[in-house]
């Protein structure tokens, strides 16, 4: 997937700003950058729920089917495990699929549970696996475990590296913590003021920064 000069304004003030830059199958980026940067933006329009002001999207495969979960997350009137299912509802052969990705990320016990009485992090944790239920091959991720506590986001991480891994799909995972992208990412975007300033190989940005506004941002928010 190819973008080139995607522009994004609001109320005069451009929040996106992005020439181009290739997405490649096969490989997660993390999208890191303070709030306001731009990087929520760029998930909802990849994602098809907000429209670019100018610019395109060229994509490189025509069989892209693209698993979204945004920033805030919903659980429905309805039980836990209907929530998951959400995306498959008659397609009794995928109930065991939902209820191994709610065993894997510690909400098996609430599945009878109705959704909208959940916890934050135990919302979150439904909309993850809803997300995974629906079997895209481009997954945008907008902070899926800002909600979370520890021990439920290295689950969350776990089952999203196997996903991508099985799927060999192209994963956006739009995070505020420079260790989870290091834990997950093969590559990375930093973004400032709506541009992106620097990407490439995780592991070389972190270590190695070549712009001094990344090396800033970094040295900033490593603790997080």
């Amino acid at each position: 997937m190819r973008i080139q000069k995607l522009r994004k304004s609001y109320n005069n003030k451009t929040v996106l700003q992005l020439e181009d830059f290739c997405f490649e199958a096969d490989r997660i980026y993390a999208v890191v950058g303070t709030n306001g940067c731009g990087k929520s933006t760029l998930a909802r329009i990849l994602a098809a729920v907000l429209p670019p002001d100018k610019g395109s999207l060229i994509l490189g495969r025509e069989d892209y089917q693209i698993s979204y979960m945004p920033q805030k997350s919903y659980g429905f009137q309805m039980q836990a495990l209907k929530n998951v299912l959400l995306p498959c509802p008659k397609d009794a052969s995928r109930k065991q699929q939902a209820l191994d990705y709610m065993q894997a990320l510690g909400i098996l016990e609430l599945a009878q549970q109705p959704g909208h009485r959940l916890s934050g992090g135990e919302t979150a944790r439904v909309a993850l696996a809803r997300t995974l239920m629906s079997d895209g091959n481009f997954l945008i991720l907008d902070e899926p475990t800002a909600a979370m506590d520890m021990q439920s986001t290295l689950a969350a991480e776990k089952l999203i590296r196997e996903y991508q891994q099985e799927k060999h799909c192209l994963v956006l995972l739009v995070t505020h913590s420079i260790k989870q992208a290091e834990r997950l990412a093969d590559e990375l975007l930093f973004f400032q003021e709506g541009q992106l300033v620097e990407a490439g190989p995780c592991r070389e940005m972190l270590q190695a920064p070549r712009d001094p506004r990344t090396r800033i941002f970094l040295d900033f928010y490593s603790s997080t």
